[in-house]
Order: C-alpha cells, then sequence, then structure tokens
C-alpha cells in the first residue's frame, strides 16, 4: 500500500514537472508569473503578417513589461474598483458569453411555434394576386374637389366597360405610381396586408372579375382580379431551414443565449452577473485563445484609464509644461512651407469686413479677434458673419489661397455670406505652441508617459528568463 502511495505522488510530481516545462513563466513582474503562452499570444498577435512595424521577440519584451507595469499601477490604484470600469468588463464578458451559449432546443421550438402560428394563420385562405386603379382623394377634400375624383375613376370605369386595356388604363391614369409603373399590378398578398376597405372588395372578386370603383380612406379604386387559390401549406420540414434563416435575422441567437442565462439564475436563485461570471470562467478554463483576449481586454481597459486619468489629461492641460516643451524642442516643429496665420471673415454686408478689421486692428491675440467680431456684429436672431480662425498651409482652403497665397481661382461664396476676406500674416514658423499645439500636446504626453514608465520600472522589480525566451515559438 505504501508503495503503490509513493508511486501516486511520483506520478503527480512527474504530471506537475511536465505541466510547468510545457507553459514554462517567461518573466516576473512585481511577484506575478506571466507564462510562455500569454506572452507567445501577446507577440503573435501583434507582430503578425501586415504588422508594418514588426518587432523581434527580444525588442519585443520591455513593450510587452511596459504594458504589463502600467496594468499593475493601475490596480495598485484600486481602478478595477471603478464603476465604469466594472461595467465595461462585465459587458465584455457577456458580449463573449452570449454565442457558446446559444440554445439550438430554444431556436428550434421558437422555429416550429412560428411555423404552427402560420398554419393557425392561414389554413384555408386564399391567396390573392389582383391589379388596382387608383384616384387619390384626401379625407378632407373639398365638395368639388370630391367631385372631380368621382368624375374621374367614372370616366376610367366606362372605358374598361368599353373594353379598354387595364394595364395601360392603370399606367396611364392610376395615381399609385408604384404600382402603375407594373400596369396596376400589387403582386399577391392575403388577409390583414392591405387597407380595410381594399380587402372586403377584393375578396369578393373571383378571378378575371373587374370591381366596380369604391372609396377608401386614401380615395378611389377599381381592382381586377387575376389569380386566386387556397394556401398550399406544406410540411414544417419543407419550411424549416427558411424560418430559422429568417430567426437568425432577428437575432434568435442571441436571444436564445439570454433565456439559457436567465433559465439558469431562476433555476438557482441568483443573479444574472453570478451565471454570466461562472460560465465565462469555464469558457476560458477550456479556451486558451479566448483567456488571453479576456486577459488583453482587461489589461487594456485598466491600462487605458490609468494612462488617461494620471498621464494624458494632466499632460494636456498643463500649459506651462507645454509652453515649456515647445520651447526647448522648436526645432521639431519646424515647417516645410509658410503658413497663413488669422481669420477668414464672411460677412453678407460689405461694410462689415472693414469695420471687423478695424475692430481687431490694435488686439495682438489673435484667439479673441473671431470672438469680438462675432460679439460686434451678430444677435440671436440676426447672423450676419462669419469666422473662420486658424493656420493654413496652402491647400487646405481655396479662399485663403487666393486671398493670401495668390492662387489664380474665384471665392467660394455659401449661403447668402458673399463677402469674403483675410486679416492676419503669413508666417515662416511656429511663434508659439499654440500654432502646433495638438502635435506638442501629443509629443508632451509621450513624455510625460515614458517619465511614468520609468517610474514604475524603479518601483516594480521584473525578471526575465531568458532561456525560456529563446524558445517563444520554438517548442
Amino acid at each position: 500500500m505504501k508503495k503503490i502511495l509513493i508511486s501516486a505522488f511520483a506520478y503527480m510530481a512527474a504530471a506537475m514537472g511536465f505541466a510547468q516545462s510545457n507553459d514554462p513563466i517567461i518573466m516576473t513582474i512585481n511577484g506575478k508569473q506571466i507564462t510562455r503562452s500569454e506572452f507567445e499570444y501577446s507577440y503573435n498577435k501583434n507582430n503578425s503578417d501586415g504588422v508594418i512595424d514588426k518587432k523581434s521577440v527580444e525588442d519585443y519584451v520591455p513593450l510587452f513589461v511596459n504594458f504589463k507595469l502600467k496594468v499593475l499601477a493601475a490596480e495598485d490604484a484600486k481602478f478595477d474598483t471603478l464603476t465604469s470600469v466594472k461595467n465595461d468588463l462585465m459587458s465584455y464578458r457577456e458580449q463573449m458569453l452570449l454565442p457558446t451559449v446559444v440554445d439550438s432546443s430554444y431556436i428550434e421550438r421558437e422555429a416550429y411555434s412560428q411555423y404552427k402560428r402560420y398554419v393557425d394563420r392561414y389554413a384555408g385562405e386564399d391567396v390573392l394576386t389582383a391589379s388596382h386603379i387608383l384616384v387619390l382623394m384626401r379625407q378632407d377634400a373639398t365638395p368639388e374637389q370630391q367631385k372631380v375624383a368621382k368624375e374621374r375613376i367614372d370616366s376610367i370605369y366606362r372605358a374598361l366597360n368599353n373594353g379598354a386595356d387595364f394595364a395601360e388604363l392603370a399606367k396611364k391614369c392610376s395615381d399609385d405610381k408604384g404600382s402603375a409603373a407594373r400596369g396596376g399590378s400589387l403582386g399577391q398578398f392575403v388577409k390583414g396586408q392591405m387597407i380595410p376597405e381594399f380587402e372586403n372588395a377584393a375578396f369578393k372578386l373571383q378571378a378575371g372579375q373587374v370591381s366596380a370603383p369604391f372609396k377608401s380612406s386614401v380615395g378611389w379604386h377599381i381592382i381586377k382580379m387575376i389569380d386566386r387559390h387556397q394556401i398550399q401549406i406544406q410540411s414544417y420540414d419543407y419550411y424549416h431551414n427558411d424560418i430559422l434563416k429568417n430567426l437568425k435575422a432577428r437575432g434568435i441567437q442571441k436571444i436564445s443565449a439570454n433565456h439559457y442565462i436567465d433559465s439558469l439564475a431562476n433555476k438557482e436563485g441568483v443573479s444574472r452577473q453570478v451565471i454570466i461570471d461562472r460560465e465565462f470562467d469555464k469558457l476560458i478554463a477550456r479556451d486558451m485563445d479566448q483567456k488571453y483576449l479576456s486577459q488583453e481586454y482587461y489589461d487594456g481597459t485598466l491600462m487605458y484609464e490609468i494612462v488617461k486619468t494620471t498621464i494624458w489629461d494632466v499632460a494636456a492641460q498643463d500649459e506651462a509644461g507645454i509652453a515649456q516643451y515647445f520651447a526647448k524642442n522648436k526645432k521639431k516643429y519646424k515647417w516645410d512651407s509658410p503658413r497663413f496665420k488669422g481669420i477668414l471673415i464672411r460677412a453678407k454686408q460689405p461694410g462689415i469686413i472693414e469695420g471687423a478689421k478695424q475692430l481687431i486692428k490694435k488686439e495682438k491675440d489673435d484667439n479673441k479677434w473671431g470672438q469680438m467680431i462675432v460679439d460686434k456684429y451678430n444677435t440671436d436672431s440676426l447672423i450676419v458673419v462669419r469666422i473662420e480662425h486658424g493656420i493654413y498651409k496652402q491647400g487646405d482652403s481655396n479662399n485663403v489661397d487666393i486671398l493670401q497665397f495668390g492662387k489664380d481661382g474665384e471665392i467660394k461664396k455659401q449661403g447668402g455670406f458673399d463677402y469674403v476676406d483675410t486679416y492676419g500674416r503669413i508666417i515662416s514658423k511656429p511663434e508659439t505652441y499654440k500654432d502646433v499645439r495638438a502635435q506638442v500636446v501629443s509629443d508632451y504626453q509621450s513624455v510625460k508617459e515614458q517619465e511614468w514608465v520609468e517610474q514604475l520600472r524603479a518601483k516594480y522589480p521584473v525578471s526575465v528568463d531568458k532561456s525560456v525566451l529563446k524558445t517563444v515559438n520554438n517548442h
């Protein structure tokens, strides 16, 4: 017995050793172990065929580590407890889980139920094929208009009695232009598809008969019955594929999955989210790709939230820091061609443009020009001037090209604002960071993010097993 137990323990130890060697630890970040398979998933996904800036395994390691450090910092800062983040992650779990718990038996029951409703509704009913001629008449038509409509439909009816071709008259006289183009043809229909007055008249006709003129809520009609026959209902199997196709188009798979989850929740007396979490854990336990995809979404969500909140947003509002960064890096923001810096003025009256120029002549801050002009000339009820403020290179604006860069062409006018001019100056390079603010802010955010990452590397220990690293995609 003792020998058997020793053998069992030996087997278990060997199995555990095999499992560890089969997916060894490639790195440890602040005590958290990362398996080779997780690293491989991330590396292969981000360096697949078609990726422009493909990295070697060695070059990808610092990028992966930096990403994981940001996630770790987010967890330490409790970003994973934020309601917005929790809701986002719960929604993701549900979205990924639903396609895997589609209830085929539920779908089949719904398909048969739809067939049964069809049988109950149409068994013994006729399907009609008819054409009509319509003379439109509004319900609030005056006596004179009613008289004219009645005379029109009567004259059409007399022509039909005298041998006129129904299809030709429909093309020439019917106010239902859609069916008129087809000679008045309405195609096939059954009860419940037409307005009541029309349906009552149609179902009294036999094939080949033409109705007398009758009035409906939309006007006067004449119907020609082309064909009528009883609906031939086939077996359920005959319609099965079409019914399933129709149900799928209406989202039956998602409906069935939700029904499955709700049924389990009701049966066990727990919340819907408990079931989703449990079933999702089962899913990622049996599907490694889904496991790492889920991990990637979790990591990406936390990373984005902490970087946006603590780095990007803060840097974007640091006007002094942005200005200082620009001052130290002006050479990065040179232009290859001059720019027009100023405003494009559109006015409805010629005197407004000259007055606007005089108004802002002494104001050095060009960012205030547009508001000054608008406040002076526009009111809540009367807009007589429009301003576009910006920095334009050649090709950005047809009107700026003509008025400032000497391009030949015709000024483009819009919506009655026929008087167009510019006010500002040509500059050869950015004067302040505000002239290239978007680019400077982006670069400044990147610098602050890199500084933060260096702090994280100093705070959290990282170790990489180089021997395991050499086996990535080679085992």
